[in-house]
């Protein structure tokens, strides 16, 4: 019998690839969104519905017997496809115990932990396996511009054989201790959404249930880790630690892309890489230490390496108008807005920024971090904008938000306005911009930020 599946938040960046590749895998598949209901989005529904998967309101309504509830985090047990789901005693599986099922089913399995680089770090490896014919199922939270095309414009997956797959794993809920990969990748370990003692305990399992572990010995954290593992489990990467397995050298830096040696035990290789910054270079170290533990040589990957084209809203440059080029990046940690800014303010131009925190939870844990990259990575004549954060509703403490943030990172020497309104923040941008500027928004889990950056894009060229 042909299995069901019902996603309630299909829209979600972890949602929408799993039920591309469960679609694809033969079963039937449904969903609902609240972006749906909203009328918000139809580009991104319509892709959906090219799959052959049906779409519901968020009411219950597309709930019937047979079918398997998938919910993703953000998902309350309150919404009414999941009230409707008991009513009917159908089965529940949150998004990433199904990911797992998938993922432990396969002969062969990378999954890429860390705080920062997943996305990226299984995006590169997904496209080396692709362009080196081994038909790789990748299961991705961003879109990888390798596989756009007019007929999949939302390529946050790519279906291929299910006994090769490679997936980038959450540790924010605890549920990266579902996972049991050929190979784990870790890139980092820095404050996000848990105590740094609960990330080192669950990042230890998910290395320890692996066949193969490769780590950054770059980073503290990781290195520390990597200290535990048996040797012949181990492909340790990293350019300032000569002790690495695998080592980068020789790194050159430019506005749009890297250069380094990548050195695997005598067998040297250039890598010639074309999405910009150190962090991007970081990334490309562990997708090849991932290759090299599936029993891929640097030789081979290198080359399909060079033709990597990034992904969506990772420093994506989105379109440039007045002489003001406008950039779209997901940076919304501590660690992954340093590593932005480190990129973005090592190229001439001034920076006019909008960072739109992604709920009121992170601020209050990590507030003062945040306030310190910003004041931190900004020069003089860097400009930064505060919308009020995402908010979902529900009963999250509100006490600090963007104005509590403006002022930290005030404090910490950064020249920064708390706007609460966006569309306010678009005014002040275009009207303060001059050829030459940047302007970069920054932010996560709102697919609309993409959407204002293309309209600043376009209002800039009237």
């Amino acid at each position: 019998m042909t299995e069901q599946f019902f996603f309630c938040g299909i829209g979600g960046s972890g949602m929408l690839p799993l039920a591309a590749i469960v679609r694809a895998g033969g079963a039937r598949v449904a969903g609902s969104d609240r972006s749906l209901d909203a009328g918000r989005l139809a580009n991104k529904f319509d892709y959906l519905k090219s799959l052959g998967i049906a779409l519901a309101p968020q009411d219950g309504s597309g709930l019937a017997d047979g079918m398997t509830l998938v919910t993703s985090a953000a998902v309350e047990e309150t919404i009414p496809d999941v009230v409707r789901a008991r009513e009917l005693g159908l089965q529940h599986l949150t998004r990433p115990q199904l990911l797992a099922k998938l993922l432990n089913a396969a002969h062969k399995s990378v999954a890429v932990g860390g705080t920062s680089g997943k996305s990226t770090v299984t995006g590169m490896i997904g496209w080396i396996l692709h362009a080196l014919h081994r038909q790789p199922t990748v299961m991705n939270g961003a879109v990888m511009k390798n596989f756009v095309s007019p007929s999949a414009p939302f390529s946050s997956a790519l279906v291929g054989d299910p006994e090769m797959f490679v997936s980038e794993v959450d540790e924010s809920d605890g549920s990266i201790a579902l996972y049991h990969p050929t190979v784990a990748v870790l890139t980092n370990i820095s404050l996000d959404h848990m105590t740094m003692d609960e990330l080192r305990a669950l990042f230890a399992g998910f290395l320890n249930r692996s066949d193969k572990a490769v780590l950054n010995l770059d980073d503290p954290e990781t290195r520390a880790l990597a200290e535990t593992m048996p040797t012949d489990k181990l492909i340790s990467y990293g350019f300032d630690s000569p002790g690495a397995t695998l080592v980068g050298r020789n790194l050159e830096l430019s506005p749009d892309g890297v250069r380094f040696t990548a050195d695997f035990g005598g067998e040297r290789q250039e890598i010639d890489l074309h999405v910009p910054g150190r962090h991007n270079a970081m990334n490309a170290l562990a997708a090849l230490g991932a290759i090299h533990a599936l029993g891929i040589s640097l030789a081979e990957a290198a080359p399909a390496l060079a033709r990597f084209a990034g992904l969506k809203r990772r420093l994506e440059t989105v379109g440039t108008a007045g002489g003001v080029t406008v950039i779209d990046d997901f940076a919304h940690n501590p660690d992954k807005i340093a590593a932005t800014l480190a990129t973005l303010t090592a190229q001439p131009g001034r920076l006019l920024m909008m960072f739109q925190p992604h709920g009121y939870g992170p601020i209050a844990k990590m507030g003062e971090e945040l306030a310190q990259t910003f004041a931190s990575g900004m020069r003089d004549g860097d400009r930064l904008f505060l919308p009020d954060p995402v908010y979902q509703g529900g009963t999250v403490d509100r006490s600090r938000g963007s104005e509590w943030l403006a002022e930290a990172i005030r404090n910490a020497g950064g020249d920064v306005e708390h706007v609460p309104e966006r569309t306010e923040i678009g005014k002040k941008l275009l009207a303060e911009a001059l050829p030459g500027d940047r302007i970069a928004i920054l932010g996560a889990r709102d697919d609309s930020l993409s959407e204002f950056a293309r309209e600043l894009v376009e209002r800039l060229g009237t």
